[in-house]
C-alpha cells in the first residue's frame, strides 16, 4: 500500500509524533524512552525559546491510516547567521523497516529544504547542541542513555540508500572507574591546582550550585563554540535548560572548580543512569513514574557524565585531570563500577585522551549524515 505523508498541526496529532517511537520500541530491551514531558515542551512552538529564531514542521508517514513512520525537519537562523552554511536540519526521525516510508519522509524535508533555497540537508539534529543528536550506526546491543538516540540498525542503511553521508561522528565510551586515583593524574592535578591557583567547591545543596548555573552555560558557549553544529543560547533558553535539568541534578555529583577569584574554571556534571528506571516508566513521570527515577538516583552502579566543561584560556594546562580527578572521587564515593561517556566528537582528542588513564571500551558511534542538494 502506498505511503501519506501528513503535517502535524494540532496538538493530538503532536502527541502522535511524539507517541510513535513508544509503540515502534516497545519492550525493546536497548532503547530508553525519552521524558515524555521534555519531549513535549521540545517540540511545542509555544514552550520552547529556541522558536525564537528556529522554524520547525513536523510529519507523520501513515499505511492504511496507521502511523509507520515520523521527521522533523528544522531551520536555526543563528546556525546559519554563526556558521555561514545554508543547511535545514532534520530530526526525530523514526520509522519501520521499509525504503519507502524513510524516503517518503525524507522527500518532504528536502522539498522544505529546497523551497527555502538551503543547499543541503543534515542530521539528525536538535533545535541546540542540547537536543539529541547524531543517528546510531554502532553499538546496537547496548543499552541506550537518557541523552542519546537509539534506533534500530536498518536505519543508517536507509539513510545512505536515499544519498546520505556522513558529516561527522560522535564516539562514546563505557568507562569502568578505579577505586584509587590513577597516580600519574593525580600528581597532573596536584600541581595544576598549585600552578593555577584554582580549589574544588563543596556543593551541598542545590542553592549554591544554582549560582554557578549561569557561569556554567556561559563556558558552555565559549567552550563549545567550535565543536559541530554550536550555536550560543539566547537568556531565555539559558532560563529553559536551566528549568528542564538542574533542578533534578544532585549537587554530590556535580563537580565546580574555582579560579582564585571565586569564578567558574571547569565544572563536570554527572549523574546516576536513569536508563533502566526510564524503561520501566516508559518516560512518564506522572502518576508513579518518578518513583522509579528517585530509587534510581538513590541507588545505582551506573552513572552517565553528561557535560564538562573547561574555559579555553586555561586548556591544556592540566585542569582536565584536575576535573577528570574530581569526578572521579564522586564515582569512588557512590560505589559506581561503570561510567556511559555519552556522545564525544571523534575529533574531540582533548576528552578522548582521558580515559587512557582507565579501563575502557568504545562501545558507541552515531553519525550525522548530510545530503547535498545543489
Amino acid at each position: 500500500m502506498s505511503i501519506q505523508v501528513h503535517e502535524v498541526h494540532t496538538l493530538r496529532q503532536l502527541k502522535q509524533f511524539i507517541d510513535f517511537p513508544y509503540q515502534l520500541y516497545h519492550k525493546h530491551p536497548c532503547w530508553v524512552p525519552p521524558i515524555r514531558m521534555d519531549e513535549i515542551n521540545t517540540l511545542r512552538k509555544d514552550k520552547n525559546p529556541a522558536f525564537e529564531h528556529c522554524q520547525a514542521r513536523y510529519w507523520l508517514a501513515k499505511r492504511e491510516n496507521k502511523i509507520v513512520g515520523r521527521v522533523a525537519g528544522i531551520i536555526n537562523q543563528k546556525y546559519l547567521d554563526t556558521w555561514g552554511k545554508k543547511y535545514l536540519r532534520f530530526g526525530w526521525i523514526d520509522f519501520e523497516d521499509d525504503l519507502a516510508i524513510s524516503q517518503s519522509l525524507m522527500a518532504v524535508v528536502e522539498q522544505w529544504a529546497t523551497e527555502l533555497g538551503m543547499e543541503a540537508v543534515h542530521g539528525p539534529l536538535g533545535f541546540t547542541d542540547l537536543d539529541y543528536e547524531g543517528m546510531l550506526v554502532e553499538g546496537f546491543l547496548e543499552l541506550g542513555t537518557l541523552a542519546a538516540i537509539y534506533n534500530h540498525p536498518y536505519y543508517p542503511n536507509h539513510l545512505e540508500s536515499l544519498g546520505y553521508k556522513k558529516d561527522i561522528d560522535w564516539v562514546e565510551f563505557e568507562i569502568r572507574p578505579p577505586r584509587e586515583i590513577p597516580e600519574r593524574m593525580d600528581r597532573i592535578a596536584n600541581v595544576a591546582m598549585r600552578r593555577l591557583h584554582l580549589h574544588v567547591l563543596r556543593a551541598r545543596h542545590k542553592k549554591q550550585l544554582l549560582s554557578y548555573v549561569p557561569q556554567i552555560f556561559e563556558m558552555i558557549d565559549e567552550a563549545y563554540q567550535h565543536l559541530y553544529g554550536v550555536v550560543p543560547l539566547t537568556p531565555t533558553q539559558v532560563s529553559y535548560y536551566t528549568k528542564m535539568y538542574f533542578g533534578f541534578i544532585k549537587p554530590d555529583y556535580v563537580s565546580i572548580i574555582l579560579d582564585e577569584h571565586g569564578k567558574l574554571a571547569a565544572f563536570g556534571i554527572t549523574m546516576p543512569s536513569l536508563s533502566k528506571a526510564l524503561q520501566k516508566c516508559r518516560g512518564k513521570l506522572l502518576p508513579f513514574g518518578f518513583i522509579h527515577l528517585l530509587k534510581a538516583m538513590k541507588k545505582n552502579d551506573t552513572a552517565d557524565l553528561y557535560l564538562v566543561g573547561v574555559r579555553p584560556s586555561l586548556q591544556g594546562k592540566g585542569i582536565n585531570a584536575i576535573m577528570i580527578r574530581e569526578i572521579n572521587k564522586i564515582y569512588a564515593r557512590h560505589n559506581i563500577q561503570k561510567v556511559e561517556s555519552n556522545p564525544e566528537l571523534e575529533t574531540n582528542r582533548n576528552v578522548q585522551g582521558q580515559w587512557k588513564y582507565y579501563e575502557h571500551r568504545q562501545h558507541k558511534r552515531r553519525r550525522c549524515y548530510i545530503k547535498k542538494l545543489i
